[in-house]
C-alpha cells in the first residue's frame, strides 16, 4: 500500500457540461472539507472524556460484541452520533456524515493509543526524567506496545514533565493531560459509498472522479448538491497494475514564503492522496544466505557492509567481502540541526513578546504590538517547521531507496538493522541532536515499504555491544579519534589489541549486526499488528574477510570503465595534437622499464604499487615529500583552509576564471556541476556522498561446506588420472 499525493485542477458538471475551474472547484471542496471539520470537531469534543476511550480501547459495546474495524459504523453501534447534528438549516446526506464520522473515529483511536503510551510512562515515572536507569527502562518496556519508538516516549515524557513544572503534580490522564485534538480541512471519501464518490482508472496515466458537492457554503437542500467530475492525472509511481482506492481530498492554502507549485492558485491548491496497492512477493523470515547489515551513524546515516553465511550446524561463519557501504548525510544533517536551532530561536522570541504582553494588559499601548509580533514570529515558526519536516522525509526515503538499491544489487534477500527500541536502553548519554530517533523512525519504516516492494526481508536485531566487541575475535575495542592516534580516547575508530583489527567504528559494528542476523534467524519473530520483523535472542559469533573472485570482479570493472568511458577516436585523422600520426606507446614496465629508467637517472627504484586499496590502515600515509595524510586524505600538517570553499559560487585558487560575472551570477566549473548532477540522481541531495550501488555476485569466499582450502591446493593434491595405450 502507497499513497500518492496529486492534484485537481478542474472538472465538468455532470448534468449540465459546464466547466469548472480550478478556483471555483477550490471553493466548492472547500465547503464540503468545512462542513466535516465542523461535525468531526463536535463528535471528538463530546467524546474527550477517560470513559469514551476506555470503550473504544476494550472493543466492544454495550452488549458484549466486538465492534467493527470500520470507525464510522464503530460509532454508529456506540450509538455516539446521535448526539451530534449539522448546523441548522444545513442539508447533509448520510454519505458525508459517514465521512465525518469515520475521521472521528480515527483520531480518538490515535488518542487510545497516546493515552496506552501515557499511562505506562506515568505508572514507571522515574527519579530522574531527563536519564532513565536500565531498570526503569526495562519496566517501561513492558507497559508499552509493540513498535513504540523512543521519539514517542521522549515527547511524551517531555509533554508530562512540563505539566508536572507547571501544576507540581502527575496528570491523572490523557483527557487532563491536554485538550480535544484539532481536526483538519480534508474529505474522507473512503467511508463513502457509490451515491456520493465513484472512482474509475481511464488510461495508465489518468483518474476519473465522480464527487458530489454542495454549490455553496450552507446547502438548504439536496438541489444545493451537484455532481462532478473530475480528471486526475497519475504520477509515475502509480504503475499500471497498481489497484486505485478511494482518496481523500484537502485544501490547502498558499503561504506566502513557500515555493510555488502546479496546482497552486491565488485561493489554494486541492490535494488528492490517491491510496493505491500493488501484489508484492512473500517474504521469508529465516533460510537467508547473503545479507546486508547496516549500522546507525552520527556522521553516517547508514554504515553496513555484506555477508555471507556458510557451512552448517557448528561450523557455521559468516563471511564479508569488507566493503563498506557508506550513507553520508553530514551536510544534510547539519543543515537540520541549523534548522532547529532557528526553530528554538523563533519559539523563544514569540514566548518572550506573549510573557511581555500579559504583564502589561490590554490597556497598555504596546500590548497590540507584542501581540502582532508574537503572531508573526508563530507564522515564521510554523513554517521552519515544515521545512524541518519536508527535509526529514526527503532525507529518509533517499536513504532508504539507496539501501534497497545496494540490496537488490549485491543479491542479499534480508536487511539487518539495529532495533531502535534498544538504542536508549543504558542512559549514559542523551540522543544526538542532529539524527533523532524520528529520522531512524522515519527510515526504517520507509526501508520496510521499499524492500516489501522488491521481495526483501527487513529485521531488526538487538544493538547493545554491537560497537563495543571485535568482530573478527569478540574481543573488546577501544576507541580513537583516528588510526594514528591510538594512545588518545575517542569515538570514530575502533582497534582491536587482540587481532589487530583497525577500521571505522560504524563499520566494524555493521560487521556486528549481519553477524547477528544469520546467526540467529531461526529466532525472528514477527508482529501481528504492525508487521514488523525482530530477533530479540543475540547469538554472537566472529566474521572473516575473504576476497572476491578477481575474474569477476574484473570482469565487471572493464565493463562499467566501457560502459561510462568516453567514445576512443577512430584512427590518426580524428586527433587534435598537430603532426602526431600513430598513438602514444605505452610506458615500458619490468625489469628493463620503469626500474631501468628511474637507475639510469641516479633515482632508488620505488616499489611496486597494488591498485588495491588495503583493508586494514594502522598507520597514516606519508608522500615523498615528508607529509602525513590520514587515510580518509586528511592532511594534518597543513592548517585547514577558511572561507568559501571552492565549486559552490568561489572559484579554485589554481583555476583562473576567464570571463568573471557577477557574485551571484558566478558560473560553477563544468567538473563541479557534473559532480554535483550524479551525486543528485543518486541521492536526490546535491550535498550527501553514498557509495554507488554496483551489481557483483553474492558468492564469495569457499562454497557451501567445510572445504576451506584454495581451489589451486586442492586441485594439486587431486590425483591425475594416467591412461595406458
Amino acid at each position: 500500500m502507497a499513497t500518492a499525493t496529486c492534484t485537481a485542477f478542474r472538472g465538468v458538471l455532470e448534468g449540465s457540461g459546464e466547466r469548472v475551474g480550478q478556483g471555483l472547484l477550490f471553493e466548492r471542496v472547500g465547503f464540503l472539507a468545512r462542513l466535516s471539520q465542523t461535525l468531526t470537531g463536535a463528535l471528538v469534543a463530546s467524546r474527550w472524556d477517560e470513559d469514551s476511550l476506555d470503550v473504544l480501547a476494550a472493543g466492544v459495546d454495550e452488549r458484549g460484541e466486538a465492534l467493527p474495524s470500520k470507525g464510522w459504523m464503530a460509532m454508529r453501534r456506540l450509538s455516539w452520533p446521535q448526539e451530534v447534528r449539522p448546523p441548522a438549516g444545513v442539508y447533509v446526506s448520510d454519505r458525508v456524515r459517514r465521512g465525518a464520522e469515520e475521521y472521528a473515529a480515527r483520531t480518538l483511536r490515535l488518542a487510545v493509543h497516546r493515552r496506552t503510551i501515557v499511562t505506562a510512562i506515568l505508572a514507571t515515572w522515574p527519579a530522574d526524567p531527563r536519564r532513565r536507569t536500565e531498570a526503569e527502562w526495562a519496566a517501561l518496556r513492558k507497559l508499552l506496545p509493540a513498535g513504540v519508538s523512543g521519539a514517542e516516549i521522549r515527547n511524551r515524557t517531555r509533554q508530562v514533565r512540563a505539566y508536572v513544572a507547571e501544576h507540581g503534580c502527575l496528570p491523572a490522564g490523557l483527557c487532563v493531560l491536554e485538550g480535544p485534538p484539532q481536526v483538519g480541512e480534508l474529505v474522507l471519501l473512503a467511508a463513502m459509498d457509490r451515491q456520493q464518490v465513484t472512482l474509475v482508472r481511464v488510461d495508465e496515466t489518468t483518474a476519473r472522479l465522480r464527487l458530489k458537492l454542495p454549490l455553496n457554503a450552507l446547502p438548504a437542500t439536496g438541489r444545493d448538491w451537484a455532481w462532478h467530475v473530475i480528471d486526475i492525472h497519475l504520477p509515475g509511481t502509480v504503475t499500471a497494475d497498481a489497484v486505485l482506492h478511494t482518496p481523500t481530498l484537502r485544501p490547502t492554502l498558499p503561504h506566502a514564503l513557500s515555493p510555488v507549485r502546479a496546482g497552486d492558485t491565488p485561493r489554494g491548491r486541492i490535494a488528492v492522496d490517491l491510496p493505491h496497492s500493488r501484489p508484492a512477493p512473500a517474504t521469508k523470515a529465516s533460510g537467508h544466505t547473503v545479507a546486508l547489515g547496516f549500522d546507525w551513524g552520527v556522521n553516517t546515516l547508514l554504515t553496513g557492509t555484506l555477508g555471507r553465511l556458510t557451512g552448517k550446524g557448528h561450523n557455521r561463519r559468516v563471511l564479508t567481502d569488507g566493503r563498506p557501504l557508506i550513507f553520508d548525510a553530514t551536510t544534510v544533517s547539519a543543515a537540520l540541526h541549523r534548522l532547529r536551532g532557528v526553530r528554538e530561536h523563533l519559539a523563544a522570541k514569540r514566548d518572550h513578546y506573549r510573557a511581555l504582553a500579559d504583564g502589561l494588559g490590554a490597556p497598555h499601548l504596546a500590548w497590540g504590538e507584542h501581540l502582532d509580533r508574537a503572531r508573526v514570529l508563530e507564522v515564521e515558526h510554523g513554517r521552519v517547521c515544515a521545512r524541518i519536516r519536508h527535509l526529514n522525509d526527503a532525507l529518509a526515503w533517499a536513504a532508504a531507496r539507496w539501501a534497497v538499491d545496494q540490496a537488490v544489487a549485491l543479491g542479499a534477500s534480508v536487511i539487518y538493522l539495529e532495533d531502535l527500541a534498544t538504542l536508549e536502553a543504558r542512559g549514559h548519554r542523551r540522543g544526538n541532536a542532529r539524527l533523532s530517533g524520528q529520522v531512524r523512525g522515519a527510515v526504517a519504516e520507509a526501508m520496510r515499504h521499499l524492500a516489501a516492494k522488491a521481495g526483501i526481508a527487513v529485521v531488526t536485531v538487538p544493538a547493545r555491544d554491537t560497537s563495543r566487541l571485535c568482530p573478527g575475535c569478540l574481543g573488546k575495542l577501544t576507541h580513537h579519534p583516528a588510526p594514528d592516534r591510538l594512545h588518545e580516547r575517542g569515538w570514530k575508530w575502533a582497534h582491536c589489541a587482540g587481532c589487530g583489527l583497525s577500521m571505522d567504528r560504524d563499520h566494524a559494528a555493521g560487521r556486528r549486526i549481519v553477524s547477528r542476523g544469520l546467526l540467529a534467524q531461526s529466532h525472528t519473530t514477527t508482529e501481528r499488528a504492525t508487521d514488523t520483523r525482530t530477533i530479540r535472542t543475540t547469538v554472537d559469533g566472529t566474521v572473516a574477510l575473504v576476497r572476491r573472485p578477481k575474474k569477476t570482479t574484473r570482469r565487471l570493472r572493464r565493463q562499467r570503465q566501457a560502459e561510462t568511458a568516453p567514445p576512443r577516436p577512430n584512427g590518426p585523422k580524428s586527433k587534435t595534437t598537430p603532426g602526431k600520426g600513430r598513438p602514444t606507446p605505452s610506458r615500458p614496465t619490468g625489469p628493463g622499464g620503469r626500474g631501468t629508467r628511474h637507475a639510469a637517472q641516479g633515482q632508488v627504484p620505488g616499489p611496486k604499487t597494488s591498485r588495491r586499496m588495503p583493508d586494514v590502515r594502522t598507520v597514516p600515509a606519508t608522500t615523498p615529500t615528508g607529509m602525513v595524510q590520514r587515510p580518509a586524505g586528511h592532511d594534518t600538517t597543513t592548517p585547514a583552509p577558511t572561507g568559501p570553499v571552492p565549486g559552490h559560487g568561489v572559484p579554485a585558487h589554481t583555476r583562473v576564471e576567464e570571463d568573471p560575472l557577477p557574485p551571484r551570477r558566478r558560473r560553477l566549473s563544468r567538473r563541479t556541476c557534473r559532480r554535483r548532477t550524479c551525486a543528485a540522481e543518486r541521492t536526490g541531495f546535491h550535498h550527501l556522498h553514498a557509495t554507488q550501488a554496483h551489481p557483483l555476485t553474492p558468492r564469495i569466499g569457499p562454497p557451501d561446506g567445510n572445504r576451506t582450502r584454495p581451489r589451486r591446493a586442492r586441485k594439486a593434491q587431486k590425483p591425475q588420472a594416467h591412461t595406458e595405450f
